[in-house]
Protein backbone atom coordinates (compact mmCIF):
# COMPACT_ATOMS: atom_id res chain seq x y z
CA UNK A 1 0.00 0.00 0.00
CA UNK A 2 1.38 3.64 -0.80
CA UNK A 3 0.28 6.22 1.25
CA UNK A 4 0.72 10.21 0.69
CA UNK A 5 0.85 11.47 3.96
CA UNK A 6 0.97 15.12 3.05
CA UNK A 7 -2.49 14.83 1.20
CA UNK A 8 -5.27 16.98 1.45
CA UNK A 9 -7.48 16.79 3.61
CA UNK A 10 -6.28 14.12 4.85
CA UNK A 11 -3.66 11.12 4.28
CA UNK A 12 -4.35 8.93 0.80
CA UNK A 13 -3.48 5.56 0.84
CA UNK A 14 -3.55 3.41 -2.32
CA UNK A 15 -2.44 -0.26 -4.13
CA UNK A 16 -0.57 0.17 -6.55
CA UNK A 17 -2.24 -3.07 -8.12
CA UNK A 18 -5.37 -1.80 -8.23
CA UNK A 19 -4.60 1.80 -9.16
CA UNK A 20 -4.79 3.53 -12.89
CA UNK A 21 -4.17 7.14 -13.73
CA UNK A 22 -6.48 9.08 -16.07
CA UNK A 23 -5.16 11.49 -17.98
CA UNK A 24 -7.79 14.01 -19.06
CA UNK A 25 -7.68 15.69 -22.72
CA UNK A 26 -4.08 17.33 -23.04
CA UNK A 27 -5.03 17.48 -26.41
CA UNK A 28 -2.95 20.00 -29.05
CA UNK A 29 -6.64 22.23 -29.43
CA UNK A 30 -6.34 22.90 -25.74
CA UNK A 31 -2.93 23.16 -24.86
CA UNK A 32 -0.81 24.73 -28.08
CA UNK A 33 -1.12 28.11 -29.61
CA UNK A 34 -3.48 28.49 -32.11
CA UNK A 35 -5.65 26.05 -31.08
CA UNK A 36 -9.08 26.04 -30.69
CA UNK A 37 -8.71 26.70 -26.75
CA UNK A 38 -6.49 29.90 -28.06
CA UNK A 39 -9.30 31.11 -30.50
CA UNK A 40 -11.90 31.49 -27.56
CA UNK A 41 -9.24 34.22 -26.35
CA UNK A 42 -7.43 31.70 -23.46
CA UNK A 43 -4.50 32.33 -22.53
CA UNK A 44 -2.86 28.42 -23.17
CA UNK A 45 0.42 29.00 -21.69
CA UNK A 46 -1.45 28.44 -18.58
CA UNK A 47 -2.02 25.03 -19.10
CA UNK A 48 1.24 24.33 -21.07
CA UNK A 49 2.53 25.14 -17.44
CA UNK A 50 1.92 21.71 -15.97
CA UNK A 51 3.53 19.93 -18.50
CA UNK A 52 6.06 19.24 -16.07
CA UNK A 53 4.19 17.61 -13.60
CA UNK A 54 2.00 15.41 -15.80
CA UNK A 55 5.27 14.40 -17.58
CA UNK A 56 6.20 13.38 -13.86
CA UNK A 57 3.16 11.82 -13.04
CA UNK A 58 3.06 9.45 -16.22
CA UNK A 59 6.62 8.83 -15.98
CA UNK A 60 6.08 7.49 -12.46
CA UNK A 61 2.69 5.20 -13.08
CA UNK A 62 4.76 4.07 -15.97
CA UNK A 63 7.80 2.78 -13.38
CA UNK A 64 5.02 1.25 -10.95
CA UNK A 65 3.60 -0.43 -13.66
CA UNK A 66 0.19 1.55 -12.67
CA UNK A 67 -2.06 1.52 -16.08
CA UNK A 68 -2.96 4.53 -17.77
CA UNK A 69 -5.98 6.50 -19.73
CA UNK A 70 -5.44 8.86 -21.75
CA UNK A 71 -8.53 11.27 -23.12
CA UNK A 72 -9.69 12.74 -25.80
CA UNK A 73 -12.94 15.32 -25.92
CA UNK A 74 -13.86 14.24 -29.66
CA UNK A 75 -17.22 14.15 -32.19
CA UNK A 76 -17.79 11.94 -34.83
CA UNK A 77 -17.23 13.67 -37.83
CA UNK A 78 -21.07 13.81 -38.99
CA UNK A 79 -21.46 15.41 -35.53
CA UNK A 80 -23.99 12.86 -34.70
CA UNK A 81 -23.01 12.46 -30.78
CA UNK A 82 -22.50 16.24 -30.40
CA UNK A 83 -25.79 17.70 -29.21
CA UNK A 84 -27.10 21.40 -30.39
CA UNK A 85 -27.07 22.64 -27.20
CA UNK A 86 -22.94 22.00 -26.70
CA UNK A 87 -22.46 22.88 -30.30
CA UNK A 88 -24.97 26.14 -30.25
CA UNK A 89 -23.55 27.52 -27.08
CA UNK A 90 -22.16 30.79 -26.30
CA UNK A 91 -20.97 33.24 -29.27
CA UNK A 92 -17.27 31.68 -29.71
CA UNK A 93 -15.23 32.54 -32.97
CA UNK A 94 -15.26 28.67 -33.91
CA UNK A 95 -17.91 26.21 -32.75
CA UNK A 96 -16.87 22.52 -32.76
CA UNK A 97 -17.05 20.94 -36.17
CA UNK A 98 -15.57 24.61 -37.89
CA UNK A 99 -12.38 24.39 -39.91
CA UNK A 100 -9.77 25.61 -37.55
CA UNK A 101 -6.00 26.17 -37.47
CA UNK A 102 -6.13 22.68 -36.73
CA UNK A 103 -8.39 20.79 -38.66
CA UNK A 104 -12.12 20.54 -37.13
CA UNK A 105 -12.83 21.66 -34.21
CA UNK A 106 -13.21 18.43 -32.06
CA UNK A 107 -13.67 16.09 -34.57
CA UNK A 108 -12.35 12.76 -34.34
CA UNK A 109 -9.09 11.84 -36.48
CA UNK A 110 -8.09 16.18 -36.55
CA UNK A 111 -4.70 17.13 -35.93
CA UNK A 112 -6.11 19.50 -33.07
CA UNK A 113 -7.54 16.32 -31.49
CA UNK A 114 -3.88 14.67 -30.60
CA UNK A 115 -2.57 14.49 -27.16
CA UNK A 116 0.55 17.00 -27.52
CA UNK A 117 4.15 15.52 -27.97
CA UNK A 118 4.88 15.57 -25.02
CA UNK A 119 2.84 13.74 -23.06
CA UNK A 120 1.45 11.13 -26.22
CA UNK A 121 0.64 7.82 -25.46
CA UNK A 122 3.35 5.11 -25.34
CA UNK A 123 2.38 1.44 -27.34
CA UNK A 124 -0.08 -0.46 -25.05
CA UNK A 125 -1.74 2.60 -23.19
CA UNK A 126 -5.50 3.41 -23.70
CA UNK A 127 -6.53 6.59 -25.49
CA UNK A 128 -10.08 6.95 -25.18
CA UNK A 129 -12.46 9.42 -27.17
CA UNK A 130 -15.30 10.92 -25.46
CA UNK A 131 -18.21 12.97 -26.66
CA UNK A 132 -18.79 14.13 -23.44
CA UNK A 133 -17.39 16.51 -20.39
CA UNK A 134 -17.32 13.12 -18.18
CA UNK A 135 -14.82 10.37 -19.31
CA UNK A 136 -17.38 7.55 -18.22
CA UNK A 137 -19.87 8.80 -20.65
CA UNK A 138 -20.78 6.88 -23.32
CA UNK A 139 -17.21 5.61 -23.50
CA UNK A 140 -16.27 1.96 -22.11
CA UNK A 141 -13.89 3.51 -19.22
CA UNK A 142 -16.21 1.82 -16.34
CA UNK A 143 -15.98 -2.04 -18.21
CA UNK A 144 -12.22 -1.26 -19.23
CA UNK A 145 -11.91 -0.34 -15.17
CA UNK A 146 -13.48 -3.35 -13.95
CA UNK A 147 -11.54 -5.51 -16.46
CA UNK A 148 -8.20 -4.11 -14.47
CA UNK A 149 -10.04 -4.66 -10.97
CA UNK A 150 -9.49 -0.78 -9.78
CA UNK A 151 -10.61 0.87 -6.81
CA UNK A 152 -8.23 4.36 -6.94
CA UNK A 153 -7.48 6.55 -9.43
CA UNK A 154 -5.07 9.26 -9.89
CA UNK A 155 -6.22 12.39 -12.21
CA UNK A 156 -4.58 14.74 -14.32
CA UNK A 157 -5.43 16.90 -17.04
CA UNK A 158 -7.42 19.90 -18.17
CA UNK A 159 -9.27 21.75 -17.47
CA UNK A 160 -10.07 21.65 -13.91
CA UNK A 161 -13.16 22.83 -13.46
CA UNK A 162 -14.81 21.13 -16.72
CA UNK A 163 -14.12 17.15 -17.86
CA UNK A 164 -11.63 16.93 -14.61
CA UNK A 165 -14.03 18.00 -12.23
CA UNK A 166 -16.90 15.55 -13.82
CA UNK A 167 -15.00 12.42 -14.36
CA UNK A 168 -13.79 12.89 -10.99
CA UNK A 169 -17.12 13.00 -9.17
CA UNK A 170 -18.60 10.69 -12.06
CA UNK A 171 -15.84 8.03 -10.23
CA UNK A 172 -16.74 8.99 -7.23
CA UNK A 173 -20.19 8.05 -7.59
CA UNK A 174 -19.44 4.82 -8.83
CA UNK A 175 -17.13 3.98 -5.69
CA UNK A 176 -13.71 4.75 -6.88
CA UNK A 177 -10.76 6.44 -4.48
CA UNK A 178 -9.89 9.41 -6.27
CA UNK A 179 -6.67 11.74 -6.31
CA UNK A 180 -6.07 15.11 -8.43
CA UNK A 181 -2.53 15.62 -8.92
CA UNK A 182 -2.47 19.40 -8.18
CA UNK A 183 0.32 19.92 -10.58
CA UNK A 184 -0.54 17.97 -13.56
CA UNK A 185 -4.02 19.89 -13.97
CA UNK A 186 -4.74 23.60 -14.74
CA UNK A 187 -7.62 25.77 -16.22
CA UNK A 188 -7.37 29.03 -18.67
CA UNK A 189 -8.66 30.65 -15.09
CA UNK A 190 -6.83 30.02 -12.14
CA UNK A 191 -9.57 30.86 -9.33
CA UNK A 192 -11.57 28.20 -10.95
CA UNK A 193 -8.50 25.86 -10.43
CA UNK A 194 -8.17 26.90 -7.05
CA UNK A 195 -12.00 26.79 -6.17
CA UNK A 196 -12.25 23.24 -7.41
CA UNK A 197 -9.73 21.53 -5.48
CA UNK A 198 -11.48 23.25 -2.35
CA UNK A 199 -14.48 21.89 -3.57
CA UNK A 200 -13.00 18.23 -4.16
CA UNK A 201 -11.34 18.25 -0.76
CA UNK A 202 -14.05 19.79 1.39
CA UNK A 203 -15.95 18.30 4.13
CA UNK A 204 -13.68 15.04 4.58
CA UNK A 205 -12.33 14.49 0.41
CA UNK A 206 -16.26 14.29 -0.32
CA UNK A 207 -15.20 13.97 -4.09
CA UNK A 208 -10.78 13.31 -3.48
CA UNK A 209 -7.88 14.05 -2.15
CA UNK A 210 -5.20 16.58 -3.91
CA UNK A 211 -1.48 16.11 -3.52
CA UNK A 212 1.33 17.00 -5.98
CA UNK A 213 2.99 14.71 -8.32
CA UNK A 214 6.34 14.42 -6.35
CA UNK A 215 4.32 13.42 -3.38
CA UNK A 216 2.67 10.50 -5.94
CA UNK A 217 6.22 9.48 -6.94
CA UNK A 218 7.36 9.67 -3.39
CA UNK A 219 4.58 7.73 -1.97
CA UNK A 220 5.21 4.72 -4.62
CA UNK A 221 9.39 4.55 -4.17
CA UNK A 222 8.46 4.12 -0.51
CA UNK A 223 5.98 0.97 -1.31
CA UNK A 224 8.38 -0.59 -3.47
CA UNK A 225 10.92 -0.36 -1.11
CA UNK A 226 8.98 -1.87 1.72
CA UNK A 227 8.03 -4.70 -0.04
Amino acid sequence: MATISSAQPFAYSFPPGKTALIMIDMQRDFMEPGGFGETLGNDVSLLRAIIPGAKLLLDTARAHGIPIVHTRECHRPDLSDCPPAKRERGEPSLRIGDDGPMGRVLISGEPGVEIIGELAALPGETVLDKPGKGAFYATPLGDILKSWGTTHLLFGGVTTEVCVQTTMREANDRGYSCLLVEDATESYFPEFKAATIDMIRAQGAIVGWTATAAEAASALTLADAAE
